[in-house]
């Protein structure tokens, strides 16, 4: 760097050595971070990403509650083992909504970003309840409490706070929070609404008893969702680069 200058004064020098290595990361940094700020979003755009809905986002603190994301990840790398095992590589635009991501980079269990609608709802029921019923090698917790009412007290105010930090819930959203969750876990309810406000989401009978609307309820809702939003034939790297 300059003339007469070696590495062995700036390793003995704890100082010198500290400025330079800051001043080297302070470049790298801004090289990485300066770009950022001259596109208009670093998120590919794709059709069919909306928000939870009232029950999936309920589902989805259930997930985030009882650790899930410690042994099951949400996200495909682009490898053709993984292409095969789970389908398509995971987007960003899949996560856009997700505070905090639920990616992972530990599998004790199989990847879920493409799990909804690979099993019915009776089979993540009854996988829930007594995973070695299903699966006997299965090391996984049983979760038969979920079977309990599901607190909705918190959903409004989950859905606007989310909406101070981005998601587009609108008021109308916000305010049939309730009657959302319910139609969503009710096949015999009017769901017209619901399918309005949110495009694909699913109604079903999930925990077998549609007369309560309980914890298993609401994260087989939410598992049910996972990787059916976006219609992956569309999706190529040529696509997302014109976008």
């Amino acid at each position: 760097m300059f003339k007469g200058f070696s590495h062995a004064v700036i390793e003995r020098n704890l100082l010198l050595l500290g400025v330079l290595t800051l001043i080297t990361v302070s470049i790298g940094g801004l090289a990485q971070i300066v770009p950022l700020f001259t596109v208009e979003t670093t998120i590919e755009r794709v059709q069919g990403i909306r928000p939870y809905t009232p029950l999936e986002l309920m589902g989805r603190d259930i997930y985030v509650r009882e650790g899930c994301y410690v042994c099951h990840s949400q996200m495909v790398r682009p490898f053709r083992d993984e292409h095969e095992r789970y389908g398509h590589y995971s987007l960003a635009a899949e996560s856009m909504y997700d505070r905090p991501f639920q990616w992972g980079s530990k599998r004790t269990g199989p990847d879920l970003a493409r799990v909804g609608g690979r099993y019915s709802d009776e089979w993540h029921a009854q996988h829930l309840r007594d995973p070695r019923s299903l699966v006997p090698e299965s090391i996984m917790p049983p979760y038969a409490f979920l079977d309990r009412p599901l607190d909705t007290s918190r959903i409004v105010s989950a859905m606007r706070t989310l909406r101070a930090l981005g998601v587009p819930y609108t008021d109308e959203m916000i305010a049939n929070a309730l009657a959302d969750a319910r139609a969503q876990a009710n096949p015999e309810a009017d769901g017209s609404g619901l399918a309005q406000r949110y495009p694909r989401a699913r109604q079903g009978n999930f925990d077998g008893n549609p007369r309560v609307l309980t914890e298993m309820d609401a994260l087989i809702a939410y598992l049910q969702m996972l990787g059916t939003l976006v219609d992956f034939r569309d999706v190529t790297p040529e696509q997302l680069r014109q976008q």
